[in-house]
């Protein structure tokens, strides 16, 4: 009897450990619903929260702006200098 429980309970166990191995693959197949991203600086259809001067799909002055934010607002050692 205690052998035959022993048997049942690996068993089970190597079932459990099969099914932990058998994964789908995940990929983004012609079934995946997510959209591709555009470009972020070709904007969006409004305008309401683009910063002055900025225009829809000029990708040097997207970068220019993304350096100035950078230097300017978000850095901690210029807010610590003054």
């Amino acid at each position: 009897m205690n052998a035959r429980r022993t048997l049942i309970v690996l068993g089970s166990v190597a079932c459990v450990a099969l099914v932990g191995c058998s994964e789908r693959p995940q990929g983004s197949g012609e079934r995946s619903a997510a959209k591709q991203d555009a470009a972020p600086y070709t904007g969006g259809e409004s305008s309401r929260f683009a910063s002055e001067g900025f225009k829809s799909g000029d990708k040097n002055a997207w970068a220019q702006h993304l350096k100035a934010r950078a230097h300017n607002t978000q850095s901690d050692y210029t807010r610590v200098a003054n």
